[in-house]
C-alpha cells in the first residue's frame, strides 16, 4: 500500500481566542476523491491553507505529497492544483486564452499547452464556446473554466474548496459528472470540500466531517451509513416545534431529531419501528400527511454526527 498523499497529525491553527483547526490526524490515499464535509466555519477552509503552506499550524503538523507543509510549501504548491475562493478567471479574456495565460506560467511548451487546452476544454464540454470572453458565460461554465484552469499543469493532487456552490442543480450535476470523468481518466487525488452531501456521496470514496475544527468521522461513506445503522424517517406534517423535537431526542429508538423546511426528520436505531413515535406526534398535536421511511443516507450521517457534537458540548 502507497505512502498517503496526505498525512496530518494533531494539526492545530488558533486565531486570537478562536481554535480554527483542532488537533486535526488524518491521512487521505493517493488517487481518490477524499470529501472534508463540515458547517460554514468548521474549519474546511483554513485546513486547505495550511495543506498548501499558504498558513503556518499553531500546533502539529501535515504532509503533502511526502513534504512537510511548514518546511517546503514551494514544492506542495507546484505539484498541487487549487480552486479556492476565487476562480482566477479573467472574464475579459477568452476561455482558451485565459488557459493559455496560465500555462505559460507553467511554463508549458507551446505544443504541450495546446493539446492539453483542448483536452481540457473538449472534457468539460466548452471547446465550441472557447473563443468567447469567458465574462458572457454562465456561472456554471465559468466554475468548470476554473476547475480546467486548476488541472492545466496535471497535478497530482487537486483541492477544490466548493466548486458546485452556487450552481443550480442542472449546472452543479453537469460539473460533477464531467469532474469525475475528468478525475478517474487522470488518477489525480481530489481533496474536496462540500456543502452537497449527495454530491460527496456520489463523487467521494472516503470522507471526513468536521466540526468547530474537530474531526468528528472519517471512513468510506458505506461505512459511515453502516455505523450509524437504523432507518430514517422523514414526516411531511405541520406542528412540529422545539419541544416536540425535544421529546423525541429523548425517545431511546431515536438518534437524531431534525426539521427541514418544514419536514421533520429522524434517524432511529436499528430495528426501531415507527408506530409509537407516529403516535407521540399525534398525542403532541401534530397534523401528520405522510410518513416516508428510508435507509440512511450520507447527509442523515452528517447531520446526527454535528447535532450529537453539538449536544454533546
Amino acid at each position: 500500500m502507497s505512502d498517503p498523499i496526505i498525512r496530518t497529525n494533531a494539526l492545530t491553527r488558533e486565531f486570537a481566542s478562536t481554535t480554527a483547526v483542532d488537533a486535526l490526524s488524518i491521512e487521505v490515499p493517493r488517487g481518490i476523491v477524499f470529501g472534508f464535509l463540515g458547517p460554514n466555519g468548521s474549519g474546511k477552509t483554513t485546513t486547505i491553507r495550511m495543506l498548501l503552506g499558504l498558513l503556518e499550524p499553531t500546533r502539529g503538523r501535515a504532509e503533502v505529497l511526502g513534504w512537510d507543509t511548514a518546511q517546503h510549501p514551494d514544492e506542495i504548491r507546484l505539484r498541487c492544483g487549487a480552486l479556492l475562493e476565487h476562480p482566477g478567471i479573467y472574464e475579459r479574456l477568452s476561455a482558451e486564452d485565459n488557459l493559455h495565460l496560465y500555462a505559460r506560467v507553467w511554463n508549458m511548451s507551446r505544443a504541450d499547452r495546446q493539446s492539453r487546452i483542448k483536452e481540457l476544454l473538449e472534457s468539460f464540454s466548452l471547446w465550441d464556446r472557447r473563443k468567447d470572453a469567458a465574462g458572457t458565460w454562465s456561472h456554471g461554465m465559468k466554475k468548470k473554466l476554473a476547475v480546467a484552469r486548476a488541472m492545466l499543469h496535471r497535478p497530482a493532487l487537486l483541492f477544490l474548496d466548493e466548486p458546485s456552490a452556487g450552481l443550480d442543480p442542472v449546472a452543479g450535476a453537469s460539473l460533477r459528472e464531467e469532474l469525475a470523468s475528468v478525475v478517474r481518466r487522470e488518477g489525480v487525488t481530489v481533496f474536496l470540500t462540500t456543502h452537497n452531501l449527495s454530491e460527496a456521496e456520489k463523487l467521494c470514496s472516503r470522507v471526513a466531517v468536521i466540526r468547530q475544527g474537530r474531526l468528528l468521522a472519517e471512513g468510506p461513506p458505506d461505512q459511515l451509513r453502516a455505523n450509524r445503522g437504523g432507518d430514517r424517517v422523514d414526516v411531511v406534517g405541520s406542528g412540529f416545534n422545539e419541544n416536540l423535537l425535544n421529546r423525541l431526542r429523548g425517545e431511546p429508538t431515536v438518534r437524531a431529531a431534525t426539521l427541514n423546511d418544514g419536514r421533520l426528520l429522524l434517524q432511529l436505531t436499528e430495528h426501531a419501528t415507527t408506530a409509537p413515535l407516529v403516535r407521540l406526534l399525534v398525542e403532541s398535536g401534530a397534523d401528520i400527511e405522510e410518513v416516508r421511511k428510508a435507509q440512511v443516507s450520507l447527509e442523515d450521517v452528517f447531520l446526527a454526527l454535528v447535532e450529537e457534537d453539538h449536544d454533546g458540548q
